[in-house]
């Protein structure tokens, strides 16, 4: 959506969601790593292992990552491929890998919009959806591998405030079965969904999806 695009890119500030001093590194999902190629990453301990001891040095790094990519990790689960003649590889979100527990902070104002436990391997897991405005413009972020923790007490309609501590990265196998991670998504319109949306898609839909759910670092804005 340009519009939304354009109104988060000019907006001066958000608050960080991930509050931690360590630095990032860009993780790379696609073909282009070969490592990808010749490993099987379907047991979750493997692939938190290679994610956090070797993509991120011994766990030394944040790792991020993903916005557009054609991801091959997908091949391994059911989730993504049940569809034969339309199987889901481009990712809609941004990545943020880093150890279960740690907390997350509203990039803004927000009210929350739904939440769900996504309970199916490969899946988000426990998720929330929060809603914000600017500028007029009605937007939402999605928040998904959170800790089943993370949902307690919440209603839709709640307020959160910008740079309120109101989720947690979740372990496997209760965020969905996945190395620790949080994947965060901005969407301009939720249509039909509540508490799910989707964060990956088939390649014939790239352009209609990419275009509903802007580049995310508009909002993270983190250095690599």
């Amino acid at each position: 959506m340009p519009e939304l695009a354009e109104v988060l890119h000019d907006h001066p500030t958000f608050c960080a969601v991930i509050q931690n001093s360590k630095p990032y590194r860009k993780l790379d999902f696609t073909a282009g790593n070969v490592d990808l190629l010749t490993r099987d990453l379907s047991e979750t301990a493997d692939f938190s292992n290679y994610v956090f001891g070797e993509m991120l040095s011994e766990n030394t790094f944040n790792g991020i990552g993903g916005y557009a990519e054609d991801r091959v990790i997908y091949r391994h689960r059911k989730h993504f491929t049940a569809n034969a003649e339309k199987p889901r590889s481009i990712h809609l979100g941004v990545d943020i890998w880093v150890e279960a527990g740690t907390p997350l902070y509203a990039p803004l104002d927000a009210t929350v919009h739904s939440f769900a436990f996504n309970d199916h391997y490969g899946d988000y897991g426990p998720t929330i959806i929060l809603a914000h405005k600017l500028s007029g413009i009605t937007f939402f972020t999605l928040y998904g591998h959170l800790s089943l923790g993370s949902l307690d007490g919440l209603h839709e309609g709640k307020t959160i405030h910008a740079g309120e501590r109101f989720a947690a990265i979740g372990p496997y196998p209760e965020n969905g079965d996945w190395p620790p991670h949080l994947h965060f998504q901005v969407i301009g319109d939720m249509g039909h969904y509540k508490g799910d949306f989707p964060g990956v898609c088939n390649a014939a839909d790239r352009d209609y999806y990419l275009n509903l759910c802007p580049d995310p670092q508009l909002v993270l804005r983190i250095k690599v």
